[in-house]
């Protein structure tokens, strides 16, 4: 099995599987693994990746419209080097910090290559899940898209310093928790836009029509795509952005956008049909797990 057909597996048989993270009576809960040879690019240091890997986690919290309270990681590595380990417990109390969360610890472990395993956790009343979109919903995104395609772009150009800048996102907690009261359905864009609007129309039983012209894309993707057809391609297909994808109804939309800390961009709408980019079928492609 593929990592999706595994999900997939574990969400038929596990009552709390299918949403970023699973919901435990008013509390939230996700776990996240990153390896060195697929998730940090050479040049990426330990205090990004410290920040990367719990602000994962913490992006999950977001997407469910959580309060984000508190992280812990597991950190293996084939040399505990005392500066390595202090960088990336500095990021990782750093991303908690910019979401006024905790960062409580963890554990250390010898390990044959470069891993991170995170959990986070929240508090949300009401959590918002992928599985209530209605057709008519508007289709929205926070931020910009390509961010994270551009950083490898720039790690593989020797650009380290700012590609390292790039790959420390911002988690849009207090987006999440803005938009909590309006949103039908949410969740975040690690697995990339396409598959993100992919994965909600399954949950919600519904179909989703965007606008290329639409779709926000971030400034560092001119960096290193000129071509307007491969900026497109980075923003809706590479992922790794964690941004969140919000459905919202149309006479609340105002209202969202208004209160949302972070720009909220309306990229297009629910419907009764299939995933439609300007018309056409999207393609369900989008980052996976464990791929070079």
């Amino acid at each position: 099995m593929d990592e999706r057909e595994a999900l997939a597996m574990l969400a038929s048989e596990l009552d709390g599987a299918g949403d970023d993270a699973a919901v435990i009576g008013e509390q939230v809960i996700t776990t996240d693994m990153l390896h060195e040879a697929t998730d940090f690019p050479e040049g990426t240091t330990r205090y990004t990746a410290g920040w990367r890997a719990v602000g994962a986690s913490l992006s999950d919290v977001a997407a469910m419209g959580a309060r984000a309270t508190a992280a812990v990681a597991a950190y293996g590595a084939p040399d505990l080097d005392s500066e390595e380990i202090r960088a990336f417990v500095a990021g990782a109390s750093d991303v908690c910090e910019a979401v006024d969360a905790a960062y409580v610890g963890g554990d250390l472990d010898g390990h044959g290559e470069f891993t991170v395993a995170t959990t986070a956790l929240g508090d949300a009343d009401e959590p918002v899940l992928r599985s209530g979109a209605d057709p008519g919903d508007a289709v929205c995104v926070t931020g910009t898209l390509g961010r994270s395609a551009a950083a490898l772009e720039l790690f593989d150009n020797g650009r380290i310093e700012r590609a390292n800048d790039l790959f420390r996102f911002e988690p849009r907690v207090a987006a999440g928790r803005a938009l909590a009261g309006d949103a039908t359905a949410m969740m975040d864009s690690s697995d990339g836009l396409a598959r993100s609007l992919h994965q909600l129309a399954e949950a919600s039983d519904c179909g989703v029509g965007i606008e290329s012209d639409a779709v926000p894309i971030h400034d560092a993707v001119v960096e290193v795509a000129t071509d307007a057809t491969e900026r497109r391609e980075l923003g809706l297909f590479f992922g790794e952005d964690f941004e969140l994808v919000v459905t919202v109804p149309e006479d609340r939309l105002d209202a969202a956008v208004e209160r949302c800390p972070t720009p909220l961009t309306r990229i297009g709408h629910v419907t009764d049909g299939g995933v439609e980019l300007d018309g056409e079928p999207l393609p369900d492609r989008g980052f996976t797990h464990g791929e070079e």
